[in-house]
């Protein structure tokens, strides 16, 4: 009898045909991936992981760190998946409501060496391969798992990653499934840690946790292959109030990252903030609008998004990431959002504004919201003249709907490295022949560290 893993394994190592169009949107997606990564290498949440397992950090392994130096494969996940997060800059997946990238390449790297190499070709392969999967997953749970208050990040996206992983280990259907079988169990992360060190390590975990589960299943360990669907599974256990199942899933010939897309980050924040910032900015350059001009400002978003956004006088950067009031106020002011803004003293600056306690921010109705995977989120500024600016957007600039061109992806990987304190120099060019690279570690030996002593042969 199949069962959901087992068709959803079948489906991802039944598709060996990648278009030319998906190959570029996954080049994509990985390089914008590792510039988060990079530029995150310093945050709070990488030096506490880094410190906790500094003892399995002596330069004894075979595997790439962003802080510098190599380890065993499942430190290099967790350290870099924590960093890829930790500015919350990295790009989001809506069918897994999952930060899709910042578990999967990671946890790719962890699974190359120079005892292991991969060509540019196969790491965006297995790399299709992990979002494909997180989709399928996530598509039995979402958006209910995600609105009962699951971090899909650490959840779904370990799940998922898991069979990019297989992949790229040379896993075949059985060894695919159990991989995702074993890392459903150790799927977890509630969101009731949003705007603490701990978020953006959900995504080291889980990245860890991928890497693990593959190479156990492929080292013979199996579990239930029904684990999604059966009693007191994760659909059960995991699904919230109103899940779907996979009944009814699918999946066709055209790719996920086609037809839905990622949504690559304008702002370095909450997704949950965007669309909101996106609608003031425009209001602000069309009207020409002055913080004075405004008596108040109204934004209408999803359950969840008000779930995310708890924090409406934050009290230190990584609480700024998830305030509605601090992110539209500053954007305001700035007239857009950098890392900058996500400082103790730009904090600190910002938190003077008036413009702050001006904003107002609810949620549609569970009844508005039933039937519906995403609704539009709204935004209302009532001028202090007394006139009304209604604007509503479905989808934030960055999604496959509204997507950053080139030069804006290039200025953003480019303004990842600086943060970091990284010379750019061509690296971009050199990363946009992904595709074509001979070697993965080869090709990303322009961004390691000099002190890296990386071979890459």
């Amino acid at each position: 009898m199949s069962s959901a893993l087992s068709n959803i394994a079948n489906h991802l190592t039944s598709r060996t045909e990648f278009s030319p169009h998906w190959i570029e949107l996954a080049r994509d997606a990985v390089i914008d991936t590792l510039g988060c990564m990079i530029a995150g290498a310093r945050d709070a949440s990488v030096q506490a992981v880094t410190t906790a397992f500094a003892a399995e950090m002596n330069g004894n392994g075979t595997h790439w760190l962003v802080t510098g130096g190599r380890t065993v494969s499942s430190i290099s996940a967790l350290v870099n998946g924590t960093a890829a997060h930790a500015l919350d800059f990295d790009d989001n997946f809506h069918p897994a409501r999952a930060h899709a990238s910042a578990v999967l390449v990671p946890a790719l790297l962890a699974a190359i060496s120079r005892d292991h190499p991969v060509t540019g070709r196969q790491f965006l392969e297995a790399y299709m391969t992990g979002l494909e999967a997180q989709s399928a997953v996530g598509s039995g749970v979402n958006p209910s798992h995600y609105n009962k208050g699951w971090h899909g990040t650490a959840t779904v996206g370990a799940i998922g990653a898991a069979a990019g992983v297989a992949r790229l280990l040379g896993a075949n259907t059985e060894q695919t499934g159990q991989s995702m079988s074993l890392a459903t169990s150790m799927a977890c992360g509630p969101k009731a840690q949003f705007g603490t060190l701990v978020k953006p390590i959900h995504a080291g975990i889980a990245a860890r946790n991928a890497v693990e589960a593959a190479r156990l299943a492929m080292a013979g360990a199996t579990g239930a292959i029904d684990v999604l669907e059966k009693p007191q599974g994760f659909l059960d256990l995991f699904g919230g109030d109103e899940p779907v199942g996979w009944a009814d899933n699918k999946p066709n010939g055209r790719h996920i990252i086609e037809t839905r897309g990622l949504v690559t980050k304008r702002h370095p924040c909450c997704a949950s903030t965007h669309r909101a910032i996106d609608m003031l900015l425009d209001l602000k350059a069309e009207y020409g609008l002055r913080e004075e001009d405004i008596a108040t400002i109204d934004a209408k978003v999803g359950i969840s998004a008000v779930k995310n956004l708890p924090y409406p006088k934050p009290s230190d950067e990584m609480q700024a990431r998830f305030s509605m009031q601090y992110c539209l106020a500053t954007a305001f002011r700035r007239g857009a959002l950098s890392l900058a803004d996500f400082t103790m003293s730009a904090l600190s600056d910002g938190k003077k504004s008036l413009l702050m306690d001006k904003i107002n921010m609810h949620s549609f109705t569970a009844d508005e919201e039933r039937g519906h995977e995403r609704l539009p989120h709204e935004l209302t500024v009532t001028l202090t003249n007394g006139e009304i600016l209604r604007r509503s957007r479905l989808h934030a600039k960055g999604a496959r709907e509204d997507a950053l061109g080139e030069d804006q992806r290039k200025a953003k990987f480019i303004d990842c490295l600086e943060w970091a304190g990284r010379p750019a120099n061509s690296v971009y060019e050199q990363l946009l022949s992904m595709p074509r690279a001979g070697s993965m570690l080869s090709l990303l030996a322009g961004i390691w560290s000099k002190e890296d002593d990386v071979e890459t042969g």
